[in-house]
Formats: structure tokens, C-alpha cells, sequence
């Protein structure tokens, strides 16, 4: 049995987890040797961003070694997460056996703080793509990335797109298309597509600074690290 498994903390994004847990939900369905699970330290309901708690599958310990792993990302509880050793022991040990080590959207500080990104291109929500730097990883702008056996994908609905790609990578792509079709992922936003050259990022930094310092308050050598105060 080959375990994709989404980790749950406090507070992530629900549609971090929740777009691509749907798409490699259907995974099984064609093939059997897969199985899809949310691990967390107990099956307790977890809080999200959102008034909906999520509740994990398994605990960590009767999943100790997924054959993939993937950390949803979020604002403030991402970054307390960052400083939470217990779930970081809990991602190095998985990474150490997983084939796939992923993420989407803010997920992958969360895996550079755990030493993960050492050296690989990876991406992240475009307010904080810089701090990847900072773990030794090379932004890119890019929906998502692979590098090695680590697959990161950007904000929040680029999870779907990384979902479908991994998919596609283990099943085949007809196998992918149909997953697609059958959630009908045919985005066509109300208000067109993202003008990215318009965007500026820099504006925005203040209020990453403000959920660095909120999150990792119990944590002055990480803060300083990533903020320099």
C-alpha cells in the first residue's frame, strides 16, 4: 500500500488540503495500491481557517512512513508551525522514507523549516515566495514546481494543479484528464485571470512581517532569522 498523506495543524487553509485531497481521492478508484489519508497527533477536529474543523484519518504513528506527504500552508498558524518542533520531527521523519515530499501555497515554509528545501527550486504563495530564501531554496514564480522528489505548488488553488499533475505522473494522463473531468476543473474566473505584472508584492510584506511576529513570538531566533528583528 502506497500512503498519500496530508498532514493536519491548527489553523492551515482548507482548500490547501481540500483541493488536492479531492483530486487524489480518486486515485484509488483506478488504482488500488493507493491510499489517501489526513494524519494529525490524534483524530480530535482540527480548527482551519474557516468555521469548519477537520478531523484526521490516522494519527502520525499508524502512518509513520507515507510513500507521500504534503503540508497545507496558511497565514499566522503556518507560521507558528514553522517554530513547532513536535511537527516538524513528525514531517523530517516522513520525509526521510517518502518518495514525493510536498506542499501547497505557505505548506512549504513549513518544509523549509524543517530542512527540506536545502538547494531546490520551490514555490509558495506569492506574499511570502522570499522567505524561501531564507531556508536555502530558490524562489520561482511558477504555479507549481518539482524538483527531485519535492513538489511545491503556490497559493491555495494551485493545489488542484499540482494534484492533477501528480496524478497524471503515477497514473497516466488519461487517468488524469478523467479526475479532471470528473471534478469538473475548468476554471474560468468571474473577473478573468490575474494580472501578475501589476502586482505588487512588496507592498504586502508588512503584513507578512505581522503574522511572523505573531506566530513565532515564542520564537526569537527563528523570527529574527526570517525578519531580522
Amino acid at each position: 500500500m502506497k500512503d498519500i498523506a496530508f498532514v493536519l495543524y491548527p489553523g492551515f487553509t482548507l482548500l490547501d488540503m481540500a483541493g488536492p485531497l479531492q483530486v487524489l481521492s480518486a486515485l484509488p478508484s483506478f488504482d488500488p495500491e493507493y491510499r489517501v489519508v489526513v494524519l494529525g497527533e490524534d483524530k480530535a477536529p482540527a480548527p482551519t481557517d474557516t468555521p469548519l474543523g477537520v478531523a484526521a484519518s490516522h494519527t502520525f504513528d499508524e502512518v509513520p512512513a507515507p510513500y507521500a506527504v504534503f503540508l497545507p500552508g496558511g497565514g499566522v498558524p503556518t507560521m507558528a508551525a514553522m517554530g513547532d518542533e513536535k511537527l516538524l520531527g513528525r514531517v523530517r521523519d516522513m520525509a526521510a522514507h517518502a518518495e514525493i515530499i510536498g506542499s501547497v501555497c505557505t505548506g512549504s515554509l513549513i518544509l523549509g523549516a524543517a530542512g527540506l528545501l536545502e538547494g531546490r527550486r520551490a514555490t509558495t504563495h506569492w506574499m511570502c515566495r522570499d522567505l524561501l530564501a531564507k531556508f536555502g531554496a530558490t524562489p520561482v514564480a511558477e504555479r507549481w514546481v518539482r524538483d527531485g522528489n519535492v513538489l511545491t505548488g503556490a497559493g491555495v488553488s494551485a493545489g488542484i494543479d499540482l494534484a492533477l499533475h501528480l496524478v497524471q505522473e503515477l497514473a497516466g494522463e488519461e487517468i488524469a484528464r478523467q479526475v479532471q473531468l470528473m471534478i469538473e476543473y475548468d476554471p474560468q474566473p468571474p473577473l478573468g485571470g490575474i494580472e501578475w505584472a501589476g502586482v505588487d508584492i512588496a507592498a504586502r510584506r508588512p503584513l507578512v512581517d505581522s503574522w511572523l511576529r505573531t506566530g513565532l513570538a515564542d520564537n526569537p531566533k527563528l523570527l529574527g532569522e526570517l525578519i531580522g528583528s
